[in-house]
């Protein structure tokens, strides 16, 4: 009776040790899906406005240039997409500010084809985009406490650019985007989602043909 009553306490305790243990890695795992998870957040939108294509679009009857936001919204051509990466064909890229279901505010990205300035004509209109959710929407982040654009000025010779606009309605591209963010509820065990700022490499003037379209 003895010998068994100590197998049985010895069993029992294993048993309590690896559920234990198998709870923690399970916290573990999600912890670290959810670091993941920010850093490729994080990548994407680097990689997606880093790519960004000085392109025009077919809106109002004439040619002007794909690239508009303000403070909840922004759209531009990309060369790099989630689906296929720096390897597919360009996206028209849309970014939008929503509400969460889950309380605070959601980024909510929307990308599709572009094939010329024919493929912006649907989108033509205010700068400030409608919330269209479809089956392809990608939720970026969510439960963020706040959430906006701002755009740099470039200045021609300047490292370190010219003033922050909420707005966007230039015929060039800007130097830089900001995307200010933070988490509703901060959780110090967790990856914060933070302000990322992602500069753009292309200087060229959008407006002007490139010299083969000159011909």
């Amino acid at each position: 009776m003895i010998a068994i009553t100590l197998v049985a306490a010895i069993s029992s305790g294993l048993l309590l040790a690896m559920r234990t243990s198998l709870l923690t890695y399970e916290k573990i795992n999600q912890r670290l899906d959810e670091n993941r998870r920010a850093m490729g957040m994080q990548q994407a939108l680097a990689r997606q406005i880093g790519g960004v294509m000085p392109v025009l679009g077919g809106c109002g009857g004439g040619l002007v240039p794909l690239f508009n936001g303000d403070a909840r919204s922004l759209r531009f051509a990309s060369s790099y997409s989630l689906a296929e990466g720096a390897r597919g064909y360009p996206r028209i890229v849309e970014y939008q500010v929503a509400p969460d279901p889950h309380g605070g505010v959601r980024l909510l990205m929307n990308e599709r084809i572009y094939f010329g300035p024919a493929s912006s004509v649907p989108l033509c209109g205010s700068t400030f985009l409608p919330i269209v959710i479809t089956p392809q929407t990608v939720e970026m982040a969510g439960n963020l406490a706040f959430c906006h654009f701002v755009y740099q000025m470039p200045v021609p010779d300047s490292v370190l650019g010219g003033a922050w606009l909420p707005l966007w309605t230039q015929p060039n591209l800007p130097r830089a985007v900001r995307i200010e963010m933070a988490p509703l509820n901060p959780n110090p065990s967790r990856l914060p989602v933070m302000t990322l700022n992602v500069p753009v490499h292309v200087n060229r003037e959008v407006n002007v043909p490139y010299y083969d379209q000159q011909q």
